[in-house]
């Protein structure tokens, strides 16, 4: 049987992180937790780039755009969406995971959501390193092994022909 796993070293390749400027007082403590944990696993901050969007909305698009210039191993996209009293909340997180995934279905690029959804502004400043760990720093280890998972399985990333 065989069998494929990621693991945590650092791969070759440079790393994006698109980072929602909504919410700032989370996501800046969300990138500052993902860039730590790219660098505890020996990844460089010169193979990082940040590239930083009005809201989580706007997140996917950029996603999109950064993965086919075929100049990223890996992007994590981070963002806080809390709920409100309207159904905002719910457009808002439903479209960001989705356009998130369609990003990295579409280019084959791991395309990590680390969009803090949360009931409260206390969860998603817990959620973004005031107690227990840091969602962004989750999302960068979470890159790393889908990088190293899809070199293992072969071909490491690979972009649709349109795209090369």
């Amino acid at each position: 049987m065989t069998r494929f796993e990621g693991d945590f070293s650092p791969p070759a390749g440079r790393f994006a992180i698109v980072v929602a400027r909504f919410n700032e007082t989370v996501t800046r403590a969300l990138l500052a937790g993902c860039t730590d944990g790219f660098v505890r696993h020996g990844v460089p901050e010169d193979r990082i780039d940040v590239a930083w969007v009005p809201g989580s909305f706007e997140i996917p698009i950029v996603a999109r755009r950064l993965a086919e210039t075929g100049n990223y191993v890996g992007i994590i996209c981070l963002g806080c969406v809390i709920r409100g009293e309207t159904g905002h909340y719910d457009h808002v997180a439903g479209q960001a995971a989705s356009g998130v995934m369609q990003a990295g279905l579409n280019t084959g690029v791991p395309v990590i959501f680390g969009v803090l959804t949360t009931e409260t502004v206390e969860q998603a400043l817990n959620r973004s390193g005031l107690k227990g760990g840091n969602k962004g720093g989750e999302a960068a280890m979470a890159a790393i092994e889908m990088v190293n998972l899809l070199n293992q399985i072969g071909g490491g990333v690979t972009f649709p022909t349109r795209f090369v």
